[in-house]
């Protein structure tokens, strides 16, 4: 994968320009959004969709329309040919499980993707990188997706084949260490086994799968999303009981409790990091309850435009119970007004208050 060219024989990079040809890529825009599910592509050149530029994703886009769902792919790259409605995804040619680990932070808070299609290890074999500890590596990188984004549905590929002997046996060994890895993960990961979709027939080069490969493996990802439905749907109010990020869409960082979980520890908005004060629990009475038995309460259960928005033992009272609306709006029992961030800032630090509703960003928060 980053060295794949080297090991392209002369029919296979033929029959790699061929596709690409025929795939003519487009010149799209980055960052495309038809307001659909947010699902993140990530993984290497088999993501990228090396040989047939879009790979996997132009099919499942297919797919996913005819079956009247709206999807937004997601992620800092972008490729693929007209056929593909949305050519943003996270595929990065060559890179292994570390290079994504290294990476995945900024990509979650920046594309906040509601599902997760991962398929990486092929370079940790084909490198010859510490091969035995892949499982190992694949986990970590899974535990940091789980903090940032817990209520992400995370499906996780098994390595499709490949038709270099040794290397397939490694890449046997690694499959047959996802499942336990992947249920040790939670009811929100899921196994999908890619390596039986595909057979070396299904490969131009070797490596990377040639179109009709590419079109079992979209078959294989939307059999997969189609089997959990929640995967294709967006979370637009925090599911009681479950913690969750909120997060601001126009600065892409996250409600945050200064303080150390003491009482009047001021709402704010910081980069997202998964702690305990960013965690929120929406429960049935209204709550979002924090640190355990801190809640997001309004001081003195104020009216005023401007009245702080902070962390308070609970306590049952109306400045501590919020109505979260489809639209992201957080809307306070007490006063009928929203949580809002303090002149549409962007920046860490910004404050967190209380103001009269009136549609803008900065009274919009997304569930992660």
């Amino acid at each position: 994968m980053r060295h794949h060219r080297r090991w392209l024989t002369a029919a296979g990079l033929g029959l790699a320009l061929t596709l690409s040809s025929i795939a003519a890529t487009a010149t799209p825009a980055q960052a495309e959004s038809n307001g659909g599910v947010r699902i993140m592509p990530l993984g290497d050149s088999i993501t990228d969709g090396y040989t047939v530029p879009g790979g996997y994703r132009i099919n499942l886009w297919q797919r996913a329309a005819a079956a009247g769902y709206t999807v937004d792919f997601v992620g800092s790259a972008v490729n693929g040919p007209a056929a593909l409605g949305d050519h943003d995804h996270e595929g990065h040619s060559g890179w292994r499980i570390d290079e994504l680990d290294t990476n995945i932070t900024g990509w979650l808070r920046t594309a906040n993707p509601r599902t997760v299609l991962l398929h990486i290890g092929t370079n940790d074999i084909g490198q010859n990188h510490d091969v035995a500890n892949a499982p190992a590596r694949l986990a970590t990188l899974l535990d940091h997706i789980r903090t940032l984004a817990p209520v992400a549905e995370v499906f996780v590929a098994q390595i499709i084949p490949t038709s270099n002997t040794a290397n397939e046996a490694k890449v046997q060994t690694s499959n047959a260490a996802l499942p336990g890895i992947v249920a040790q993960k939670g009811p929100r990961t899921h196994l999908v086994d890619m390596h039986s979709a595909l057979t070396t027939a299904d490969l131009a080069d070797g490596l990377h799968p040639n179109a009709a490969g590419y079109d079992k493996m979209a078959a294989r990802w939307f059999a997969a999303l189609q089997a959990v439905p929640a995967s294709l749907r967006p979370v637009t109010t925090p599911p009681v009981g479950t913690p969750v990020l909120l997060s601001n869409p126009q600065s892409t960082r996250c409600l945050d409790i200064s303080g150390g979980g003491a009482d009047g520890g001021q709402a704010l908005i910081w980069d997202c990091h998964g702690g305990a004060n960013q965690q929120w629990t929406a429960t049935s009475s209204g709550e979002l309850r924090t640190y355990g038995n801190k809640c997001l309460d309004v001081n003195a259960n104020g009216t005023a435009d401007g009245t702080k928005v902070q962390a308070w033992t609970c306590n049952g009272t109306p400045a501590q119970r919020f109505t979260a609306k489809p639209d992201g709006t957080i809307v306070g029992a007490g006063s009928g007004k929203c949580v809002d961030v303090n002149g549409g800032g962007t920046a860490n630090t910004t404050l967190v208050q209380l103001w009269q509703c009136n549609g803008t960003a900065a009274q919009r928060w997304s569930v992660r």
